[in-house]
């Protein structure tokens, strides 16, 4: 699924990387424990968040993290948009919660992190 369905299925405004739009998706998470993310590779992963802090962003950057999608409607500060650019990171944020967004997002076809391998 490219970066750009999600933005459509997911309703939501590209903050960072507007010109990744065409990128391929493998799979999505969803989570707040960047724990969680940091105990496997995430290349092409859409990762859907509700943390709102430069360490997301930083978490995305090691762990190879596609596409970040911040749910609830949070906004990324500058510092973060500022850190997601320098990386290449496209930040998303969608109006949606985590739990409907990633509905949305398995109903249309994209799977989870475990059947990537």
């Amino acid at each position: 699924m490219q970066l750009a369905e999600i933005q459509k299925i997911l309703k939501a405004n590209v903050i960072v990387g507007e010109d990744k739009l065409a990128m391929n998706i493998e799979a999505g998470a969803g989570g707040d424990l960047m724990s969680d993310l940091l105990r496997r590779p995430m290349n092409g992963v859409a990762v859907l968040s509700g943390l709102n802090t430069l360490q997301v962003i930083r978490t995305a950057v090691i762990t190879g993290v596609a596409a970040l999608v911040l749910v609830r409607g949070k906004e990324p500060d500058s510092e973060m948009v500022a850190e997601a650019r320098l990386h290449g990171l496209p930040v998303l944020s969608t109006p949606f919660t985590m739990f409907t967004a990633c509905g949305r997002l398995f109903s249309r076809g994209l799977r989870g992190v475990e059947g990537k391998r």
